[in-house]
């Protein structure tokens, strides 16, 4: 059960520095003993509860000049983990940055409607590829309309599955060039500053898409559902409108980079947004200064829905921006858009990752300022690594 929504410390908890980890090693082992969980749902638990703690070894660190001494414990590394996203992000987006093209972008979201929460639950794999089949068979289909921009557009989606409160709400973050490259290759034809595709086209194909893979699946038995009942359901959603939403669109290449960077490698919930935790109740924030506060098995059960599947791919490219496409349609895409503009500054592309070959170390002092070798009590750049003592290295507990 959960409390209604307050604003920011109404509630009147502690809020000490809480993590999810803190949460989990808590109550973990109770989760799992009344909630059936999958596989990769438990290994993230796991992974989650011993990550940075003496269960993954690690290294003292010491200042040769004061003396001052501190373990270093190693990263779990999970894509679940709160505390292991920003360097594998940073690499990402680093890597991504390479192909970001000089034109406008648009930001937009295809939402399964709340009726399809539950087959979607019950068959994560099947319904997240059919929901990115369809999403971006949907845009490049309008793209290469006549009627609309009749080019092959570039596009990077990204599976969300959560609410700010925890609840499953999949829906996918589309990233689209404002533009694209026409089919022979000749010509970038660009979208209008402020318009892409008509939405209410874009909901009615894509609902037609979605329930067409549906219906198939279904017929094939390749879901698990109440055929009788979903078939009724799906029928059911054909005739209402699928609203897809068109946010305002970037500014420029820059804008979409530091967009990437906040949504590509987002979990469920940071350890910034916890507020209190009292062995038996968790309170986060939501939105508009607002928290609400749940009960440390149901908090968990929540954060546990969004594991994904092993293996599953979150963030996927298609159009120009599509594997086969890289290598020559998108440096086509990239001159052809550049002799249209006359942008002399973004002729040439970047050559090479300028993260790509930096240690762990430095990426951290380029991203964050931290200097790990660099002593925190004296400020001498005289910090080395030694082996952990046996002693160090005990497990963390979970209850």
């Amino acid at each position: 059960m959960h409390t209604a929504c307050a604003p920011s410390g109404a509630h009147g908890l502690s809020a000490a520095r809480v993590e999810v980890a803190d949460i989990v090693r808590s109550h973990a082992a109770a989760l799992t003993r009344a909630h059936p969980l999958f596989p990769e749902q438990a290994s993230a638990l796991r992974a989650i509860a011993r990550c940075r703690t003496p269960a993954l070894g690690g290294h003292m660190d010491v200042c040769a000049a004061c003396g001052w001494q501190q373990p270093a414990y190693n990263s779990c590394r999970n894509r679940h983990c709160p505390k292991c996203q920003s360097l594998a992000q940073a690499r990402w987006v680093a890597a991504r940055s390479l192909r970001i093209l000089p034109t406008h972008y648009f930001h937009v979201v295809f939402t399964l409607p709340a009726e399809l929460r539950a087959v979607a639950r019950a068959n994560r794999v099947a319904v997240f590829d059919m929901l990115f089949a369809a999403a971006s068979e949907t845009l490049l289909e309008l793209g290469a309309d006549p009627k609309w921009i009749d080019a092959q557009l570039g596009i990077t989606a990204v599976l969300h599955t959560w609410t700010r409160q925890l609840a499953f709400h999949p829906h996918l973050h589309c990233i689209v060039t404002g533009g694209g490259l026409t089919s022979d290759g000749s010509e970038w034809r660009a979208a209008r500053r402020n318009f892409l595709l008509p939405v209410r086209v874009m909901g009615a194909l894509f609902r037609g898409k979605m329930l067409c893979k549906l219906r198939r699946a279904l017929r094939r038995g390749r879901l698990h559902a109440d055929a009788p009942a979903l078939a009724l359901t799906l029928d059911s959603l054909e005739q209402r409108d699928w609203v897809v939403y068109a946010k305002r669109p970037f500014g420029g290449a820059d804008h979409v980079i530091r967009y990437l960077g906040r949504y590509t490698h987002r979990i469920g919930i940071s350890n910034q947004r916890l507020v209190a935790f009292d062995g038996h109740q968790v309170t986060f924030r939501t939105k508009d200064g607002k928290t609400i506060t749940l009960a440390a098995d149901e908090f968990l059960a929540r954060f546990v829905s969004h594991v994904l599947p092993r293996g599953f791919t979150k963030i996927r490219h298609y159009g120009l921006l599509a594997p086969a496409n890289v290598a020559r349609r998108l440096p086509l895409a990239r001159q052809r858009l550049l002799e249209r503009c006359r942008r002399v500054a973004y002729q040439q592309a970047p050559a090479c990752n300028p993260l790509a070959a930096l240690t762990w170390q430095k990426l951290l002092s380029r991203l964050t300022g931290i200097d790990l070798g660099r002593c925190p009590a004296c400020g001498a750049l005289s910090v080395t690594r030694r082996p952990l003592e046996d002693r160090a290295r005990a497990p963390p507990q979970v209850a």
